[in-house]
């Protein structure tokens, strides 16, 4: 695909119409690999390799170009409609809170709901819909209290057709949607606005944490600190370009800034889990932009019973098979290209040939991308040697997931039969347990983070078996083999 194809899939210009105004700064994603020089850069969603002509390269100083000309606007909207760079928040101009409406779907939760109202003050319209509470009146009390909009619904109609509900009477170019648990700041939806002056942008979501801070080993219980540190709404702390196979490939409705002329219809009515996804899903079918900004920040009253908690991790995979339905292969648990799944296969089976199989594969597939980098390019071999190294780590992380997550009742089922089975899944759980541990640093120990993030696992795990169960088809369980997703540009 060249480059301006797919600038075009992402909704990026071919020339040098700049969706984004003079002087803002867009900076490298930090995924983003960099080689010889700065010239060869690699990363994106798919992965694709370019390599920077000798005008461009001088705009990109300590990883950041500001949009000061038609050069610039070129190089700084194709790395952003190939999500290998993200505007700076904090870089473009001032958003107008007048231009935006605050939708809060709630059902009872009355004092979460004044907690949330308080946050928000009063310089934004708010519309609080009432999706049948089992009291009303203390919802009414609430909403009156702060002066905002009161939807009442008469029936229970579930958070999506809240939503739209409140959707409907919203007046202004911007709509907030903000769950009734949550804690938002005016300052946080100010920074999440500004990113609207990118005149493709549809969706945007901040990065959401817990509740409390549990940065130390006496503030909440195990659970709480697991979640604080991992908690399923959390995306992490790098920015992305959102879409399916992505690795931030949805947005947790729980706070959402959307263009209002984007959404169409709105939510999915009929869908109770996975309404956030789908939604995401389609606006990037249609050509939209979805961003990540983990700059920005909200709080979310985390579930710390160990019932809740993994009642609610079930209930999140049960939507899988839903959206298999609506998007395919969208869903799919894995995506692996042909040379991972034979890498994986062969290590799985823990044979004497799984090692020279293992090397061959490898070798060959470093040959390939050796053969992708530009031929002036110093330093071919250890691109190609590095991004062998990627696509090993992706695989092994993709397959841990699958025997530990996705797969698990195959797993225990295989652990009764077979020593090689209980190796593999052994070795994945210490070790992918380890590496986690290590990269979300939290204020658990590891011994207790392994046992949470495999219960999580198990949990969520079950939920996708349900639903496939209850719709009577294996689709959200089949992994993807795709050709390889790391392009030549």
């Amino acid at each position: 695909m060249t480059g301006a194809r797919q600038a075009a899939a992402q909704g990026g210009p071919a020339g040098t119409t700049s969706s984004l105004p003079a002087g803002s700064v867009v900076e490298l994603g930090r995924r983003v690999l960099r080689y010889d020089g700065g010239r060869v850069l690699v990363g994106g969603s798919p992965p694709r390799l370019i390599r920077l002509g000798e005008r461009a390269l001088p705009l990109l100083r300590n990883g950041r170009i500001r949009l000061a000309g038609p050069a610039s606007v070129r190089l700084a909207d194709r790395l952003v409609a190939l999500g290998m760079a993200h505007p700076v928040a904090a870089q473009l101009p001032p958003a107008d809170l007048t231009g935006l409406t605050v939708v809060v779907p709630v059902r009872d939760r009355a004092p979460a709901l004044d907690r949330l109202l308080t946050g928000i003050g009063g310089r934004v319209p708010v519309i609080v819909v009432d999706d049948a509470s089992r009291d009303p009146d203390a919802v009414a009390e609430t909403v009156a209290a702060h002066g905002a909009r009161l939807i009442a619904l008469p029936e229970n109609r579930g958070p999506a057709a809240a939503r739209n509900a409140g959707l409907r009477q919203v007046g202004t170019p911007f709509v907030a949607f903000v769950d009734s648990d949550m804690v938002v700041g005016q300052d946080t939806l100010q920074m999440l606005l500004r990113h609207f002056h990118d005149s493709r942008l549809a969706l945007v979501g901040p990065r959401v944490l817990g509740l409390h801070d549990t940065d130390t080993p006496d503030r909440g219980n195990w659970i709480a600190r697991y979640e604080a540190a991992r908690s399923s709404l959390d995306l992490h702390t790098h920015p992305a370009l959102v879409h399916p196979r992505a690795r931030v490939s949805w947005l947790p409705s729980a706070c959402l800034v959307a263009r209002v002329e984007a959404l169409g219809s709105g939510f999915t009515e009929t869908m109770r889990v996975g309404e956030d996804v789908d939604l995401v899903w389609r606006l990037a079918a249609e050509g939209h932009r979805i961003r990540y900004d983990p700059s920005a920040t909200v709080r979310h009253d985390h579930r710390t019973r160990f019932t809740d908690w993994l009642s609610r991790k079930a209930y999140y995979g049960s939507g899988a098979h839903t959206l298999a339905v609506r998007h395919g292969s969208a869903v799919a648990p894995a995506t692996l290209t042909p040379w991972a799944a034979v890498l994986a296969a062969a290590l799985l089976a823990q044979r004497r040939w799984s090692v020279p199989v293992a090397a061959a594969v490898l070798t060959a597939v470093a040959r390939g991308y050796a053969r992708k980098v530009p031929a002036d390019s110093t330093g071919a071999g250890r691109i190609a040697v590095s991004l062998t190294g990627w696509g090993v780590a992706a695989t092994a992380e993709q397959t841990a997931a699958l025997l530990l997550r996705h797969w698990w009742p195959l797993s225990a089922v295989g652990c009764l039969v077979s020593s090689r089975v209980r190796r593999a899944v052994a070795v994945a759980a210490v070790v992918d347990g380890a590496l986690d541990h290590r990269l979300r640093a939290p204020a658990l120990d590891p011994v207790r983070f392994v046992l949470a993030r495999r219960l999580d696992d198990l949990a969520y795990g079950a939920g996708v078996w349900a639903g496939a169960l209850k719709g009577r088809s294996p689709r959200c369980l089949l992994p993807e083999i795709r050709r390889s997703r790391t392009r030549r540009g």
